[in-house]
C-alpha cells in the first residue's frame, strides 16, 4: 500500500528546522508525573468520566471564580464564563455579592443562571465581614433572598483578615470567623463552601473546617492573586513598607493538600467536610491535574486569572481556550500517573 501523505516532505523539514529548538535538559522534565506511553490509544473527544461534586453533574474537574459586579467588564466576563460552565460542565463561583445585599442595580453581572443551565453548580459569594454584620443586625434572611434572586445552589463564605486589615475602606471582624461559619450552618439549609482569598489556611484552620458539616473547602491557596498585597497596593505607602510582609505569609495549594492528606487519618470518622476546591497558583491544565490527584477527598481545581484573560471579549476565544484545557485533561489521564 502506498504511503498516502501529502505533508510528509514539508513536515520533515520542519523537524530538521526545528530540532534544536526542540531539546529539552534533564533539568526541565516534570518530576511530577511518570509518563506512561504504550498503554493507552488516543483519548476520545469527551471521555473525561461525568462525576457528581456539590451534589451535581460536572463534566469536567474545574472550577471558575468569577469577577464582581458594577465594572465595565464585569458583565461580559461573568456571562462569558458562566456560558462557558454550562458548556463545558464546570462549576462557577461569583466573586462578591456584598453589593445585592441591598440593591439590585449590579444584578444583571451577576444573574447568570440561565447561561449555565440548571445542572451547573453556582454558588453566590459574601466575606465573613458581611456575614459578621448581618448577624449582628439580624438580618441573615438578606442571604436567603440573595441565593434565591442568583438561583444559586449555594453560598462560598471567603475569609480575609488580611485583606480586610490591610484595605484602606476594610472591615474589622468582631469575633473569630469560625463562630460565624459555625452559626450559619445552624441556620441555612443550602450548602456552604469556606474558602480564604489568596493566601490559604495552616494546619489547624483546615482541621477545624473539616470536622464542620461545610459541602466544600476553596483552598485560595497562595500563588495566585493575593488580596492582601492587592488591597496594600492600594494603601499609605508607608503602611506598604510596613505590612508588605504580611502579604509573603501563606500556604501553597500542593502544601495545603499535604495538610487534608495527613489530617484524613489524624481525624477518621470526625471529618465532615469531604470535597475539595484546590485553587491557587494553578497555571495549567497540568497543576491542576496533579494536585487532584494527589488529593485524598474528591477534589477539583480552581482557576481565576487564566480564564479572567479570555473572558472579557468574544465567547469564541474562552470557548477555544477551555476545550485545550478539556484536551489536556483528557491526555493527562491517558498517559500520565502522578508520582506518589
Amino acid at each position: 500500500m502506498a504511503d498516502n501523505d501529502p505533508n510528509a516532505k514539508e513536515r520533515k523539514k520542519d523537524h530538521i528546522e526545528l530540532a534544536f529548538r526542540s531539546q529539552v535538559t534533564s533539568g526541565e522534565v516534570d518530576p511530577r508525573f511518570y509518563y506512561e506511553p504504550i498503554f493507552s490509544a488516543h483519548p476520545d473527544k469527551g471521555s473525561w468520566p461525568t462525576f457528581q461534586f456539590l451534589g451535581k453533574p460536572m463534566r469536567l474537574p474545574v472550577w471558575v471564580s468569577s469577577m464582581t459586579g458594577g465594572t465595565a467588564w464585569a458583565g461580559t466576563i461573568n456571562h462569558n464564563l458562566a456560558r462557558a460552565c454550562g458548556d463545558f460542565g464546570m462549576g462557577m463561583g461569583l466573586g462578591s455579592c456584598r453589593s445585592l445585599l441591598y440593591s439590585d442595580e449590579t444584578l444583571p453581572d451577576f444573574a447568570v443562571r440561565p447561561l449555565m443551565g440548571a445542572d451547573a453548580p453556582l454558588f453566590a459569594n459574601l466575606g465573613i465581614a458581611q456575614i459578621e454584620t448581618l448577624i449582628d443586625a439580624g438580618e441573615t434572611d438578606r442571604i436567603f433572598r440573595l441565593i434565591d434572586k442568583l438561583q444559586a445552589d449555594g453560598l462560598i463564605i471567603h475569609v480575609n483578615p488580611f485583606q480586610e486589615w490591610l484595605q484602606p475602606e476594610g472591615d474589622r471582624y468582631q469575633r473569630p470567623a469560625l463562630e460565624s461559619i459555625q452559626y450559619l450552618l445552624d441556620i441555612l439549609p443550602f450548602p456552604i463552601i469556606v474558602k480564604e482569598v489568596g493566601q490559604g489556611m495552616g494546619y489547624e484552620s483546615l482541621k477545624a473546617l473539616l470536622q464542620l458539616p461545610i459541602a466544600a473547602l476553596d483552598f485560595a491557596a497562595s500563588g495566585g492573586t493575593n488580596f492582601a498585597k492587592l488591597e496594600l497596593l492600594r494603601n499609605d505607602p508607608a503602611k506598604q513598607v510596613i505590612f508588605e510582609q504580611l502579604a509573603h505569609v501563606g500556604h501553597t495549594a500542593q502544601e495545603m493538600v499535604q495538610f487534608v492528606n495527613q489530617l484524613i487519618p489524624e481525624l477518621g470518622d470526625r471529618i465532615q467536610c469531604k470535597q475539595l476546591i484546590i485553587s491557587g497558583g494553578i497555571q495549567s491544565f497540568l497543576d491542576g491535574y496533579y494536585l487532584i490527584e494527589k488529593a485524598e477527598l474528591p477534589a477539583v481545581y480552581g482557576q481565576a486569572s487564566a480564564f479572567l484573560r479570555h473572558a472579557r471579549g468574544s465567547y469564541d476565544e474562552l470557548a477555544a481556550f477551555v476545550q485545550t484545557q478539556v484536551e489536556g485533561l483528557e491526555l493527562a489521564k491517558s498517559f500520565l500517573t502522578v508520582r506518589k
